[in-house]
């Protein structure tokens, strides 16, 4: 134990003395936050821009259905020739023109053209075409002598109340806010195994071409070597990661109050779906995020952190030892990487749309993707037992590719000169 605890200090402080750590760690936060900063000036850029558009119709139903918005201007080209209409909107640099050919007296489907330098968006087009749909469905219903007045009376806008069988009610929108704890849970995983991971990864090899490690494996165990070396590198990651979070929340506010920018402005349809939600519908939100399990999220946050980091430092461990530079490290590096990428796809794709479905969740118990995928699904709520299923393949798992690992370590850091294969790992396991 004794050298263990020795191991793992020697790492620690070789990590947060590394003058590029010092500097990453301070400099980091600064670039996250003029990144958050710039975005959300970008978009109150974009939103207080006003875009114009032209109507060419010849028709003479739809120009006045148009409405001028905070973000869209129309101007009527109907008493102009198309031609002349197209060459002033370009004079002028306008966005665009929209040009609507003759309706025939059964009021069918008119030609719609849009002119412009750009493609628009989503929403422009949308609006463009649900403006015209309204209108010629109250043409042709106003024609077949139908009171429009008496169907507008008659419609009815309906609210869907969601509630579990226990009497619970819970917000439209709070799949957003579990969408959010458990994408940010998973996402900050694969971003803390890749990056420190590699690091660990980086440090062996280090080691082994300064032919130090020759030095140290006469008084250590390989197993305690590569246990302190994930130990220390993981409390490093841990400083360095609690130290952005700290800074970067104070800078984030302070600087948000400084210059008057509201990054909540960035627009997501998370936010255009808040933005448009209804006061009770909001109060039911913050009701939903406050019922949240807070304590339940972050315990489990940090057992599969753990679970999930120290799972594939010992794998970066292994393969830093048995390679002698990190160009070596491509061949195996796909395979872990993998793992991850799936455990995001899956967790986006599939945990979102249905958090208990049979994909979310075989692949919450493969403890490769495990620490994702479960951390994706706990907020939407999942059963103990499959929790304790997960975890318990995951420690598993642990001890087995730690043994695995150890034992490639102990042959690989002192293989010099040769590239290793697959085939050959698996002799070193023999050994």
């Amino acid at each position: 134990m004794r050298n263990l605890r020795l191991i793992i200090n020697r790492e620690y402080m070789a990590r947060v003395r590394n003058r590029t750590f010092i500097v990453m760690t301070f400099l980091s936060p600064l670039i996250f936050v003029g990144m958050i900063m710039l975005i959300a000036y970008l978009s109150m850029l974009n939103s207080t821009e006003q875009k114009i558009i032209g109507i060419h119709d010849e028709s003479g139903l739809f120009a006045e259905e148009f409405k001028d918005g905070a973000q869209v201007q129309y101007l009527n080209y109907s008493d102009k020739s198309l031609v002349s209409a197209r060459q002033e909107v370009l004079e002028n640099e306008y966005f665009g023109l929209i040009h609507i050919s003759e309706v025939d007296k059964d009021f069918g489907k008119p030609a719609v053209e849009f002119f412009g330098k750009d493609t628009p968006g989503f929403g422009t087009i949308e609006n463009i075409e649900k403006t015209i749909s309204d209108k010629l469905t109250r043409e042709q219903l106003i024609a077949k002598g139908i009171d429009v007045s008496e169907i507008d009376k008659a419609r009815r806008n309906v609210s869907v109340e969601i509630q579990n069988f226990a009497g619970e009610q819970s917000s439209k929108m709070s799949n957003y806010i579990k969408m959010f704890f458990g994408g940010a849970a998973g996402y900050l995983l694969m971003m803390f195994i890749i990056i420190y991971g590699n690091m660990v990864m980086r440090s062996v090899i280090e080691e082994k071409t300064n032919r130090i490690i020759e030095i140290i494996v006469s008084s250590v165990k390989p197993f305690q070597l590569l246990l302190g070396k994930v130990l220390g590198t993981s409390l490093a990651g841990i400083t360095q990661f609690s130290v952005w979070i700290i800074l970067g929340s104070i800078l984030l506010f302070g600087v948000s109050s400084f210059l008057g920018i509201d990054p909540s402005n960035a627009q997501t349809p998370a936010t255009a779906a808040i933005n448009g939600a209804s006061q009770p519908e909001i109060n039911q939100l913050v009701i939903d995020i406050l019922k949240l399990p807070y304590a339940t999220l972050i315990s489990f946050f940090v057992v599969y952190f753990l679970g999930g980091y120290f799972l594939y430092s010992a794998i970066y461990a292994a393969i830093g030892a048995a390679v002698d530079s990190e160009t070596d490290t491509q061949q195996f590096m796909f395979p872990i990487i993998l793992p991850l990428i799936l455990g995001i796809y899956v967790g986006f794709f599939s945990v979102v749309e249905n958090p208990h479905g049979t994909v979310s969740t075989i692949f919450s118990m493969i403890p490769l993707t495990s620490p994702i995928v479960m951390l994706m699904r706990i907020p939407f709520g999942v059963p103990w037992w499959e929790i304790a299923i997960s975890l318990t393949l995951l420690l598993a798992t642990n001890f087995a590719v730690l043994w695995i690992s150890a034992k490639i370590y102990r042959v690989g850091i002192l293989m010099y000169g040769k590239k290793p294969t697959y085939k050959e790992l698996y002799k070193w396991l023999k050994y």
